[in-house]
């Protein structure tokens, strides 16, 4: 086995690659960007070492830096995780240039899987169905348009390097190929510094189903079975299990055997994923599937496979790394259950899923059999805008795949976050869903359900605000009472008492609040009838109704009420705290979350239409497009492209036409 292990990654995968090493005895070295100096990675391996600034460009992009820490520290072998350089062929060989074992494939094969294009006609040759498209290396904007149109819409456009969803766009006409295509090209670069895309045709009623394979390097190798991975939004997988549903034993073999040549066929060594969209309109068929690419790479969603096989893949790397032979054969795996994951992002569903920053007020996981949570952060560390809004993988492993999603849909309703804005509950109303319980889905699920999976604005919740409310009040209650304990000994005098004093009825006095920075009012009664008890009124909720709520986080700026999975910020409303440089902005567009500004199309006296495109804020490794809600003028871009910006900034002013 191997002696040590820099983790050229962090966050969650840092950490369930340092689990798994430190149970083998290895000694564990973790490298960091300034954002991550107190990151839970960071505390839990034996040495850390800071590589650069918070930008992944300037850390953990960096291979020269990362190698010259692995010398310095006599790393053994380097672990990459996923994303970053775990698909760089040039960190494999930069790694055995040093004499560093590199643990995952050779080179070689990164290098015939890394790239789709070159991927497709690999496995092409050996027999094995790709989607229909372009997969050449023509890049000019006219021919790309004009394949588009020879393949028929809808396309899809993917980045030739990289995966993870990154670079990819679908395309329903061909009005909107250009900016599609200069948004996937501009993606692809950013993360993987490849611009170079193909085109393929967009499979309707499509199933992503993908299959573990693991080799060693004495040419064995075998499939760990499929995982479906169809609920995706915007191409990024949102909840993975395994078993496939409805998978037929026939269709599993032959995508089985075709995973394993494919891998076969590079010289693969480790662990690798071969994923495959099937045409599901009429069930799942073995004559009805085609490859898509290969990642040369563990995968976030592996924890499934572990769950159905019992089988640490991250051991299997390390003793594949050390040149062991696999301790078992194809014959020898059967799958035990069925396994759900769902990735818990801080993310906001109520506003288009836009990504949520800032400090972890609180952070509770629940236990018990069956479940799983891969994590990389803890309570009270800051959720920044530089990398992937991951805070948890949920897991949950059953004897059905009933049981499985009904342990998920509990674990998520126990989960507490506050502060940053979560997806979880859209994900336990996705593991109730009746269509997809029912096995009727494909990757186009989320978006047709997002109305009754809670997605979009919502009310607001008037019995949280209260909750809320009462907290701040009872917190302000008690700092007046300590104030008056230390001036004097002398009881406090009735006249001090700040309940709204009148001779009839329930007392009363107003209680001005912030709720999600929104400026309301809501009342505090003092009722006789209720034995003098006080609560606070608002909106339509009853006073003193029987209503619960799931959790009460205090932060030093306000409450944090947790109900039926959503979250309600309440705070003190202080007149004198008053933005003034940005009073009076009606015409503004600002940044509708910490992030890059990529890309601005305007310029001062453009006029604008109301929808159009004019600006693009990238922020965790997503680009989000800012359209201008009204027709207007350009009065001022008040950013440059480049810039890092804040939540908030003002990017764009417009002179609205009266």
């Amino acid at each position: 086995m191997l002696e040590s292990v820099l983790i050229a990654n962090r966050g969650e995968i840092a950490c369930r690659i340092i689990h798994t090493a430190k149970r083998l005895g290895m000694r564990t070295i973790a490298v960091y960007s300034e954002a991550d100096a107190d990151s839970l990675f960071v505390q839990m391996a034996d040495e850390a070492h800071l590589i650069g600034p918070p930008p992944a460009r300037e850390s953990y992009l960096q291979i020269d830096r990362i190698i010259e820490v692995a010398k310095r520290t006599k790393a053994a072998s380097i672990h990459p995780g996923y994303g970053f350089l775990s698909e760089r062929a040039e960190f494999a060989e930069a790694c055995a240039a040093n004499g560093i074992v590199f643990v995952g494939p050779p080179a070689s094969a990164i290098k015939a899987m890394g790239l789709k294009d070159a991927a497709k006609a690999l496995v092409q040759q050996a027999g094995v169905p790709v989607v229909p498209g372009y997969h050449g290396a023509k890049q000019d904007p006219d021919f790309l348009r004009q394949k588009a149109y020879e393949i028929g819409y809808p396309v899809l456009i993917k980045a030739v390097a990289g995966g993870g969803g990154k670079g990819m766009r679908r395309v329903e006409k061909a009005a909107d190929f250009d900016a599609a295509l200069e948004s996937a090209q501009r993606e692809a670069a950013g993360a993987f510094g490849d611009p170079r895309v193909l085109v393929e045709k967009y499979i309707l009623s499509p199933r992503h189903i993908e299959i573990q394979v693991f080799a060693d390097q004495h040419g064995n190798v075998v499939h760990l079975f499929e995982r479906d991975c169809s609920l995706q939004r915007r191409h990024q997988k949102v909840i993975e299990e395994a078993p496939a549903p409805g998978m037929p034993p026939e269709m599993r073999d032959v995508m089985g055997r075709a995973a394993v040549e494919a891998a076969r066929a590079v010289g693969y060594v480790g662990a690798g994923t071969v994923e495959f969209i099937a045409d599901g309109r009429e069930g799942l068929r073995p004559d009805r599937f085609y490859f898509m690419e290969m990642n040369t790479r563990l995968q976030v969603e592996h924890p499934v496979t572990e769950a159905i096989t019992g089988l640490d893949l991250v051991e299997l790397q390390f003793r594949a790394a050390s040149g062991e032979t696999l301790p078992f054969s194809q014959d020898d795996l059967a799958i035990d259950g069925h396994a759900v994951e769902a990735r818990l992002y801080a993310e906001d569903p109520e506003k288009e899923f836009l990504p949520s920053t800032g400090k972890l007020w609180a952070l509770e996981f629940p236990e018990g059999e069956g479940i799983r949570i891969d994590t990389g952060v803890e309570a009270g560390v800051e959720v920044t805008p530089y990398y992937d809004p991951m805070i948890a993988k949920v897991i949950a492993h059953g004897a059905t795949r009933e049981e499985a999603l009904d342990k998920l849909a509990e674990a998520l309703g126990q989960t507490i976050v506050a502060g940053p804005k979560t997806n979880a509950a859209f994900l336990k109303k996705l593991c109730e869903a009746e269509g997809f319980r029912a096995g009727r889905f494909d990757t186009g699920f989320i978006d047709r359900n997002l109305d009754a999976l809670g997605v979009g604005p919502k009310p607001r919740d008037d019995v949280a605000v209260s909750f809320g409310a009462a907290a701040l009040i009872s917190r302000e209650i008690e700092r007046l009472r300590m104030a008056e304990l230390q001036k004097s000994d002398e009881p406090s005098s009735p006249w001090s008492n700040p309940d709204g004093f009148q001779l009839l009825g329930a007392r009363s006095v107003g209680v001005p609040l912030l709720v999600d920075g929104e400026r309301v009012d809501a009342r505090e009664i003092f009722s006789p009838e209720h034995h003098g008890a006080s609560t606070v009124a608002f909106g339509e909720s009853d006073p003193w109704a029987d209503e619960q709520i799931d959790q009460e986080v205090e932060a030093p700026h306000g409450v944090y009420i947790l109900r039926n999975g959503r979250q309600t910020l309440v705070q003190p409303y202080d007149p004198f705290d008053v933005d003034l440089e940005h009073m009076d902005e009606g015409g503004s567009v600002k940044a509708p979350m910490h992030g890059k500004l990529v890309a601005v199309f305007v310029q001062p006296g453009d006029r604008v239409e109301k929808g159009q495109r004019l600006a693009i804020v990238e922020a965790m490794k997503m680009e989000h497009v800012l359209l201008a809600p009204s027709d207007a003028e350009v009065a001022e871009i008040a950013a440059e492209p480049g810039a890092q910006v804040a939540e908030g900034a003002r990017l764009i002013v417009l002179k609205t036409e009266e």
